[in-house]
């Protein structure tokens, strides 16, 4: 019909490098479609490739590996919809992140990005080219613009394609999760809209990538900025939307608007995919963890077992003779209520063994900070072999707070592959356990109902490094290092917009030190997930040996 197009929206987890995987999904999402008597399928940025691929995008063997893929895509989806995904390609010296739309056997049109983003994680102004401005391209019986990502942020590309006839803007986007990104995202698209008067598609992907999980969340506007329909949050899902043409254009016809969870399941749903998908990208089907009697181990081991299954999860506890009652009972209880497989290793003889060791070379020096870090890489040390056994990689579970000031001991509780929790401050984990008891959702493969007891979560944080520690014995209380850290670290604020805030000017000094001279454990961090825009790795990029402070 003249007045009816079809666009199916392809919400998938691509592999960064699964080149031939990659575009096996986007075939079996064109099937979808040509049953379904589309005109287009649509898939996001760089689906061929997978998203983030950094500087691997840059081999010439990986990239034409890649436009290779999309050609012979091309000739396998001839007869039915056109086909569009994102993909690199390379021009004589230049390489473009583009949007190619495949019909009739070939690459009938190719878009490619202006705007580069360069800054958070993304470095694009050094992967590629920028793109000309340009104009729309007809798939049936309309013609569409295809801002990329990035391009969709910035008024000239949408109102250039409006000017040269684009009828409606679908979007194709690679845009990565943190906390409250849909609203931004939704009030750009809205100006976008207001601005051309055109329909818009924002088609996003999912999964996870390394630090970066993709939470999809596509939704179309309608002129006027109406929300037409959104898809789920972090699933895959395939959604076919129909345009309707009137005497004022095209109008998408309004569908299923999937409820938004609020920020605490979004943020606990982002640690669950990321850890899901490292392993399962990385190929590995089991893990492994120091299970101490915290919070912060317990919730790992929550998310560990709604990742990927309790029966997939080894906790161990090491126990010294400064562990108390409470932590051993604590330990147990979490292991007991999530299910999963739980060692006891006690690390004294272990310790006793290098003490004696060193005995002649530290005499006549008090104990200190050595020898509490002794037992925590004991520790690393065992939980290393253990996973090198048995083929279980080792998570590790530093808070951001403690990642920040650099609370941890490095080759010690520092050992690891992956962290969910790096990027959650401790208050947060706080919240985080008691939101995981109190809530349930199809998606986690993990038991309902309290799986991290109250005791685990109001006890008085402690390393249990020596006789009565306590976190506080060291920092400031937690709710007062996570607002200094809040405004250091996130909002990139000074000394004197610490104080403003109410903290005490030394507190803020201290804690912007520690910051600093830590910043050397982070650089032989392992990877976690992306919670914010200000995650220790690509957001925030400082050198290890640094002597500015804020003198304010």
């Amino acid at each position: 019909m003249g007045d009816r197009f079809r666009i199916t929206l392809a919400q998938l987890n691509p592999i960064v490098g699964d080149i031939d995987g990659n575009a096996a999904k986007a075939y079996a999402a064109w099937e979808r479609a040509r049953a379904a008597g589309a005109d287009l399928v649509a898939l996001p940025e760089m689906f061929i490739t997978g998203y983030n691929t950094q500087d691997l995008v840059m081999k010439p063997v990986f990239h034409r590996a890649a436009m290779a893929a999309v050609e012979a895509l091309a000739k396998q989806c001839a007869e039915g919809p056109a086909l569009a995904l994102g993909g690199p390609w390379a021009e004589g010296e230049s390489l473009y992140n583009a949007y190619l739309v495949l019909k009739g056997g070939r690459i009938a049109s190719k878009v490619l990005k202006h705007h580069l983003p360069n800054e958070t994680v993304f470095d694009e102004v050094r992967l590629y080219d920028s793109g000309p401005l340009g104009g729309p391209y007809s798939v049936g019986n309309s013609r569409i613009g295809s801002p990329i990502c990035e391009d969709s942020w910035h008024p000239d590309v949408a109102e250039t394609l409006e000017e040269t006839g684009a009828e409606f803007l679908l979007i194709p986007n690679g845009s990565p999760y943190f906390r409250d990104k849909y609203d931004v995202r939704l009030n750009h698209m809205v100006a976008r809209v207001v601005e051309t008067g055109l329909p818009l598609i924002y088609l996003n992907m999912v999964g996870g990538q390394d630090d970066q999980v993709f939470d999809g969340a596509t939704f179309g506007l309608n002129p006027g900025g109406e929300l037409a329909f959104r898809m789920p949050v972090f699933d895959e899902d395939v959604t076919h939307v129909d345009l309707e043409r009137g005497d004022e254009g095209w109008r998408i016809v309004p569908g299923e608007v999937v409820p938004q969870p609020d920020a605490w399941e979004q943020d606990y749903r982002a640690m669950v995919q990321s850890l899901r998908d490292y392993m399962g990208k990385t190929g590995f089907k089991k893990v492994l963890m120091g299970l101490s009697g915290g919070v912060d181990s317990a919730l790992v081991a929550a998310i560990a077992v709604d990742a990927i299954g309790a029966e997939n999860v080894r906790c161990v506890m090491l126990p010294s003779e400064y562990t108390s009652q409470a932590s051993l009972d604590d330990a147990e209880a979490v292991a007991k209520a999530l299910g999963v497989h739980y060692d006891f290793v006690p690390i004294s003889d272990s310790r006793a063994a290098v003490t004696d060791t060193l005995a002649p070379l530290f005499e006549g020096r008090d104990e200190d900070l050595t020898e509490e870090n002794v037992q925590s890489r004991l520790r690393g040390l065992l939980l290393m072999a253990i996973s090198n056994k048995f083929g279980e990689m080792l998570l590790t579970t530093g808070n951001k707070s403690e990642v920040a000031v650099g609370y941890a001991t490095i080759y010690g509780d520092m050992n690891g592959g992956y962290n969910p929790i790096k990027d959650l401050y401790k208050t947060r984990v706080f919240e985080t356990c008691r939101w995981r008891n109190a809530h349930h959702r199809d998606w986690m493969m993990g038991p309902e109902g309290e799986v991290i007891r109250p005791s685990v979560i109001d006890k008085p944080p402690s390393a249990e490094l020596r006789e009565d520690q306590k976190d506080s014995d060291s920092l400031p209380d937690y709710p007062i290092l996570d607002g200094i850290l809040e405004i250091l670290v996130d909002r990139d604020g000074s000394i004197a917009d610490c104080v403003a805030a109410g903290f005490d000017a030394n507190d803020a000094r201290r804690i912007e030190h520690l910051i600093y001279i830590s910043e050397y454990k982070r650089f032989q961090s392992a990877p976690g997930t992306r919670l914010t825009s200000k995650a220790f790795w690509l957001d925030r990029r400082y050198p290890i040996v640094n002597r500015w402070r804020d003198r304010d």
